[in-house]
């Protein structure tokens, strides 16, 4: 990956439909370097195109993010199990009190507390979940420094 595939890539990030050609003039190269870079990058999985919906205009006005507590040798599957639910947008392994963070999107606090009892409780090796509920969203973006 060289500084024109960063500079494509950061053009995307700022308006993900931005049109090749568009994109071309302000890196100044040619529409068809574009397209074979954007072929590359999505096909060698450096980029994903994506939407990325405001979950409360979607009618998901409970946002979450859950560290969870896990017994050592179940974070994997349990990482896994998470990553497979329905309203879990984000999951990672991490180091420090949670073994694992996923950040969930539902409809309100009583789909919430369901989530929480029903799927993420029933988990096999969860030990103990904190939830930390989103009050305002400041910024949301999917993206790298350029």
């Amino acid at each position: 990956m060289d500084e024109l595939d960063r500079k494509i890539i950061s053009l995307l990030e700022r308006n993900g439909r931005a049109s090749n050609a568009r994109i071309a003039r302000d890196v100044g190269v040619s529409e068809g370097t574009v397209r074979r870079r954007l072929k590359r990058l999505i096909s060698e999985q450096i980029i994903n195109v994506i939407a990325l919906p405001d979950p409360r205009k979607l009618g998901y006005n409970s946002e979450a993010l859950i560290g969870v507590q896990v017994d050592p040798d179940k974070v994997d599957d349990v990482a896994t199990k998470l990553a497979n639910l329905e309203h879990t947008r984000w999951v990672t392994i991490t180091t420090g009190t949670y073994d694992v963070f996923t950040w969930a999107t539902l409809p309100n606090a009583e789909a919430l507390g369901r989530f929480l009892r029903d799927e993420i409780g029933a988990i096999e090796g969860v030990r103990r979940t904190e939830t930390f509920v989103n009050l305002q969203v400041m910024k949301r973006e999917f993206g790298i420094p350029a």
